[in-house]
């Protein structure tokens, strides 16, 4: 599994349509020639072709001639043996538009359901209800997201709370050699098995033994399972020198939900008397609002609502007392817009490594082989400023090689020590 370019997501209501006209002429297949299999193939080449023609936020392609580059893969695509494997060369035809979140996607992956969970209002018009016939997207999932090296060992990069993964021992770093003593897939390893217990072999440091891990894989929904796992993993982490600092890791920023789930927290929940807090926008989902950023504006009044039933409510929730970001490569889209202004508006320290720099506005398709187009439709600049390609340059550096990392991470920690004042920036 290859990195992927995670996403600022706009949620525009978009027909997936067959657009009149296609790619230059080409000879056709003899008649009865052709079988079902490559017509079909086929068919879904050319729709990802046109979406690209015809909606890709450049309309000059950043200069590509567009038919001569989907006359050079239409071959290759066409006669790959499967979808997956059409869609490794679809990929390699869009990569030639340099652009993040321009991608296909196929079910083998988590983040095609993460994805068309994300887009199901515009999606509900493409063809949505053929796959997910209850009109809800899950998937078998243990919570986990995963990365892959230059030598193809699968690693955890990170491990949602309240998700199985976390509730059976698995940590941050390991890596996942086998699963019921076949080849790791993050998907496939788990279909058909929701409920019962999965064999995870994972090696825990470098050259050392295989350890046993059950696991237990559940039909998850991404909104709720995000959401379960911020509000499940935010916690108060109390410091050598005593102060309480208050964590909460955002992992996917596509809905107000999450935002609203962060406000109560800080707001009446666990996180409110901590003297200080550590949002942490590492990996997962982009999707946020600039205005997020007003939840540290000190400046505004809150309000105390209460009702007959005499519970308050809060509305205008602010925190007024220090804060920290935590950011790295996989932090995209609509993090990095909140890493920007974090960091411009002095709200506090930006800690980790420069973000992926993959800042466009983004929808998604379904196409007709039931892969998920991912396709730019807006160019983004964040205060006049393109991080497109460049991303945001923490301002307290940190590495973290994630690899056997057994749980360990640098990067939380010195944040802790520094809104602690226990270290410096």
């Amino acid at each position: 599994m290859r990195p992927r370019p995670w996403y600022l997501l706009r949620a525009i209501a978009v027909v997936a349509l067959l657009i009149v006209g296609g790619l230059p002429a080409r000879a056709e297949n003899a008649p009865g020639t052709a079988t079902k299999q490559s017509s079909e193939a086929a068919a879904a080449f050319d729709q990802v072709w046109r979406l690209v023609r015809d909606r890709f936020y450049d309309p000059h392609l950043h200069g590509l001639d567009w038919n001569a580059v989907g006359e050079r893969y239409r071959a290759r695509a066409t006669g790959a043996g499967d979808r997956e494997a059409r869609a490794v060369i679809v990929n390699r035809m869009l990569d030639e538009l340099g652009a993040s979140h321009t991608e296909l996607f196929t079910p083998d992956e988590p983040a095609y359901y993460q994805l068309a969970d994300i887009f199901e209002r515009p999606l509900q018009r493409q063809g949505f209800s053929r796959i997910w016939l209850s009109g809800r997207v899950t998937y078998p999932s243990i919570g986990i997201f995963t990365e892959a090296d230059a030598e193809g060992r699968v690693f955890v990069t990170g491990v949602i709370a309240g998700a199985p993964a976390a509730r059976a021992g698995l940590l941050v770093g390991d890596e996942i050699v086998a699963a019921d003593g076949a080849l790791f897939q993050p998907v496939n390893s788990f279909r058909g098995k929701v409920g019962r217990t999965v064999q995870l072999a994972i090696r825990r440091a470098p050259g050392g033994p295989l350890l046993p891990l059950p696991v237990v894989p559940e039909e998850l929904n991404p909104t709720e399972m995000f959401l379960k796992g911020l509000e499940d993993g935010a916690r108060v982490i109390t410091a050598a020198n005593g102060r309480h600092i208050g964590y909460v890791r955002v992992w996917s920023y596509a809905s107000w939900r999450y935002q609203s789930a962060l406000e109560r927290l800080i707001g009446s929940g666990k996180l409110k008397d901590a003297d200080a807090l550590v949002w942490d926008l590492r990996d997962g989902w982009g999707g946020a609002q600039p205005e997020y950023l007003d939840l540290f504006n000190a400046r505004a009044t809150t309000l105390t609502l209460t009702g007959r039933d005499g519970k308050p409510s809060l509305a205008n929730v602010r925190w007024r007392k220090p804060a920290a970001m935590l950011v790295n490569e996989a932090s995209r889209s609509g993090k990095e817009v909140l890493a920007q202004g974090f960091e411009t508006y002095d709200m506090g320290p930006v800690i980790g490594a420069r973000t992926e720099g993959a800042v466009l506005a983004a929808t998604a398709f379904l196409i007709s082989d039931d892969t998920l187009l991912l396709l730019p439709i807006d160019d983004v600049l964040v205060d006049g400023k393109r991080l497109e390609g460049v991303g945001v340059t923490p301002t307290v550096p940190v590495p973290f090689d994630r690899r056997y990392a057994a749980g360990a991470d640098p990067q939380l920690d010195r944040a802790v020590g520094i809104l602690a004042g226990e270290t410096q920036r």
